[in-house]
This record gives structure tokens, sequence and C-alpha cells, in this order.
């Protein structure tokens, strides 16, 4: 059984959460918890209830195995990619995807 290492958990958490832009207050806000609370997680000092971990995982759009225990599944490498899109206002998005295409473009 794997045992959960909530320093690297709450490592992780506060990674996401940065990369998707959100302050601890707003993250907090959208957990409906307070923003002490997010900064004991994400310093490793507390745990959470199941409820809270499954809110945080729609908003840190991340499974809960990889909040908990850091596993990966195979996709992970677009994740962040996709994290980042899904964070960006729709009047924006037509942007990104040109850069995109014009990153693809250079690859070749």
């Amino acid at each position: 059984m794997n045992s959960i290492d909530f320093k690297q958990m709450g490592l992780r958490i506060r990674n996401q959460r940065e990369l998707l832009g959100l302050t601890r207050e707003q993250f907090a806000e959208k957990l409906g918890v307070t923003s002490k609370f997010c900064s004991d997680i994400e310093l490793g000092i507390k745990g959470m209830s199941i409820a809270t971990l499954v809110k945080m995982s729609g908003v840190l759009k991340l499974t809960t195995d990889y909040i908990l225990l850091g596993r990966e599944d195979e996709n992970r490498s677009y994740k962040n990619i996709i994290n980042m899109l899904n964070s960006c206002k729709e009047d924006k998005l037509k942007y990104a995807e040109d850069i995109l295409r014009t990153f693809i473009m250079a690859c070749d």
C-alpha cells in the first residue's frame, strides 16, 4: 500500500494552483475553506476530507490519485497544456491556438 507524503502532496497542489493562476484566497473560496487551511495543506501540515479532495480535484483539474500519491497517467505531459488552455478566457483561445500552430510548424 502506498503512503501519502503530505509535503509532496502539498507541493503538487500548490504547483497546479499557481499554474492555473489562482491565488490561495481564490482557491480557498472555490473550495469553501479558509486560505489558512489551504496554506496548511500546501505546506503538508494538514490533510483534508474526502469531500474537500473531490472539490480540489475538480478545481485543479487533477485526478485524486495524482493529488494524493503523485501517480501520473499516460497523458500527464499534455495535461499542463490543457490546464493552461482551460484557464484562458474564451476570447484569448484563438491567440493560444495561433501560437501553438506556429510552434508546431517550427518543430518540423
